[in-house]
């Protein structure tokens, strides 16, 4: 096929070695139209419901332990669709659409015993590019929020860090449960069938003291491990020597849950026996012009005919609005205020269960900390930005030179003007980290790192190519093709 990697493989080692020179996060640079999925990156939230029996699951158990369990379940059940979005393993990965700020995606999953489970995500900010997203079923009183901030680089595999964290509560329990984001490395690129493997160590703390820690190991270069594999054990945080549960398998397919006090197991779990859910999305005539599959249309329209060079023309009409877009904020003096979402100093539900995790969460300051806005979900009306479009356009056509009605909604604070997408100003992170005593007592800390990029790094910046350089290159590559 004219769009798959594998038929790409000579264009694909001339883009890896172009960006092979490249330092630092590679998150916002433009890639080659065949690398390239049919959905953007705000649409990936849901697969953390596409399940959504197991989303709602540990609403209906009384016994506080097995509710534990039963988080960790969907922990695990959701993780194999998020990384190949709703793609076929033999297909590969491919890499999602850049969201372009305030880029919107909702849907909901209807089912008669179930209720409605409802999705919605956002992009509140591009540099660093950072999604958050809403889920929530009302029925069972079950409700999720988080933001993910990822940093890409590649050496022979592309690396994903993420940062940030989701949190899980239900309403009957009052509780909350701190849901971590796991780094990823895409193998297999060369080969023309991209896979991704989890790897760290993560910790899912809950209000009600049960901690699920889950160990990420996949297969190494010459042939050790398992792909996809994980081992996980829940203990409570009084007793973290004494394991109440254990699971031990691959996230991709089936894994095993154990009753460690008897040595039984308690079920064999297997993702790929249980069917997602199509999530119903509103029809394109009848989405805000800042929804994405309205937004990117044409380039999804292009990539399923496998036209590369229309593809790279339509993307750059988005972008190239977006980049005119931030010129004006610029000179009107204003930022750009997200619908849904608000940015806050601190998030106490994190502040209290932080602490008794190992190194599992990494939260960047400077990106912030996004909560959702419960008011707004309830009130906001379309269009969500008056006449707008993300193209800089108006919908009557015109190119928008008024700023827009964006009242009632949260604003976007940045900080400093950026050389070539890397801030001059001081960059604030905030990492959590954990010092444990043999006794196995938790005590945490928060750690802030300044950093102030000095003249020798901004001149080693502007010696890499801008995106928009990037971007001229691909142009020229593809748009003269087909």
């Amino acid at each position: 096929m004219p769009g798959s990697i594998a038929s790409n493989r000579s264009m694909l080692r001339e883009f890896l070695a172009s960006i092979a020179t490249i330092q630092g996060d590679l998150s916002n640079i433009t890639a080659p139209p065949f690398v390239l999925a049919e959905n953007s990156t705000v649409e990936l939230p849901q697969y953390w419901a596409d399940h959504p029996k197991i989303f709602v699951a540990p609403a209906t158990e009384p016994d506080a332990e097995k509710r534990a369990l039963l988080v960790l379940k969907w922990f695990l059940g959701s993780l194999r669709n998020q990384q190949y979005a709703g793609r076929g393993e033999d297909e590969g990965v491919k890499k999602p659409l850049n969201a372009f700020l305030g880029e919107l995606f909702s849907g909901s999953w209807k089912d008669k015993e179930l209720g409605e489970t409802k999705l919605l995500s956002e992009q509140v900010s591009h540099h660093p590019p950072i999604t958050a997203c809403y889920l929530w079923n009302d029925k069972y009183g079950v409700r999720a929020e988080g933001f993910t901030q990822q940093e890409i680089t590649f050496n022979g595999s592309v690396s994903i860090k993420q940062k940030g964290y989701a949190v899980l509560h239900i309403d009957k329990y009052d509780e909350d449960y701190l849901i971590p984001v796991p780094n990823i490395k895409v193998k297999g690129i060369l080969g023309g069938t991209p896979y991704p493997e989890l790897h760290g160590e993560y910790s899912l703390i809950s209000s009600n003291g049960y901690v699920s820690h889950v160990k990420f190991g996949g297969k190494g270069f010459f042939g050790g491990g398992t792909k996809n594999g994980f081992e996980a054990r829940l203990f409570h945080v009084d007793r973290p020597d004494e394991d109440i549960y254990t699971a031990k398998g691959a996230w991709n397919g089936s894994s095993t849950i154990q009753d460690a006090r008897t040595g039984k197991d308690v079920e064999t779990f297997d993702i790929n026996a249980l069917p997602s859910m199509p999530l119903e999305v509103a029809d394109l005539e009848k989405q805000d012009g800042w929804e994405s599959r309205k937004a990117w249309k044409d380039v999804i329209a292009a990539l399923r005919n496998g036209d590369m060079k229309t593809t790279v023309n339509a993307k750059s009409v988005v972008e190239r609005g977006q980049r005119e877009m931030r010129k004006d904020e610029k000179a009107r003096g204003e930022t750009w205020k997200s619908v849904f979402f608000q940015r806050v100093q601190q998030d106490p539900i994190f502040d209290s269960l932080a602490f008794h995790d190992n190194n599992s969460f990494t939260v960047d300051r400077g990106g912030g900390i996004w909560k959702i806005n419960t008011d707004a979900v309830e009130n906001a009306k379309k269009p969500y930005h008056g006449g707008l479009l993300p193209t800089n356009e108006t919908a009557g056509g015109t190119v928008a030179k008024e700023p827009s009605n964006m009242e009632g909604v949260q604003e976007q604070q940045h900080s400093g003007a950026a050389v070539n997408g890397v801030s001059s100003n001081t960059v604030t992170h905030e990492r959590v980290s954990i010092d444990s005593s043999s006794s196995g007592k938790f005590k945490g800390r928060v750690e802030e790192s300044n950093k102030e990029a000095q003249p020798r790094d901004i001149a080693h910046v502007q010696q890499e190519p801008t995106d928009a350089e990037v971007e001229a290159f691909l142009r020229a590559k593809f748009s003269a093709s087909h």
